[in-house]
């Protein structure tokens, strides 16, 4: 099922998407963060996709989403609601997303995470909601604190091949149900 949001349809990955993931993957810009990819069709189809779509058995909601434009259609990039890959807990969930250069600074992040936050606390068993990035990724910290997430902590895993800025650690960020609910009961 399609998740909507006021500019965007968060659907299911289909391999017509796959020119689209490789081309968001490989851009350095995108990936400044997370480090060079080469990733080919090859690899996100018989990979990428059928990793993505072993997430849909969890139920409607989790998983990875592309997001496309409501109006024209573009391709924009891609959101996931999942159980995290570090220190996977139950009752929480991962929110994260990956978006192309053109969506930058649109508030198309904010919109698309803060739906699947909102569904997630509506409609599925879940008790917190967690994301992580760089500390030095301030873009991606304002969409968590957006999103009334708080700072819980700075980590410093190990790299084998670090970015630039790897040094200061990844930033860890979480909002409980009940926060969530209190947010939306405040005036």
């Amino acid at each position: 099922m399609d998740i909507e949001t006021e500019r965007m349809v968060l659907r299911r990955c289909t391999p017509a998407d796959v020119d689209d993931l490789v081309a968001l993957h490989t851009d350095p810009a995108v990936m400044r963060y997370l480090g060079p990819c080469d990733e080919t069709a090859e690899h996100v189809r018989d990979a990428v996709l059928p990793s993505w779509h072993s997430l849909d058995e969890l139920g409607d909601g989790f998983g990875y989403r592309v997001a496309i434009e409501r109006d024209g259609g573009a391709f924009l990039g891609w959101f996931l609601f999942r159980a995290p890959r570090k220190d996977p807990r139950p009752g929480v969930i991962e929110v994260g997303y990956r978006l192309h250069r053109a969506a930058w600074g649109r508030g198309l992040a904010t919109e698309g995470a803060r739906r699947l936050v909102d569904k997630g606390f509506a409609e599925l068993p879940i008790d917190t909601v967690v994301a992580d990035t760089m500390t030095i990724n301030t873009g991606s910290r304002r969409v968590m604190e957006k999103l009334g997430m708080r700072y819980v902590g700075t980590v410093h895993p190990h790299y084998d091949d670090p970015v630039p800025g790897t040094e200061h650690g990844d930033v860890l960020y979480e909002i409980t149900r009940a926060e969530w609910a209190a947010a939306r009961r405040a005036p």
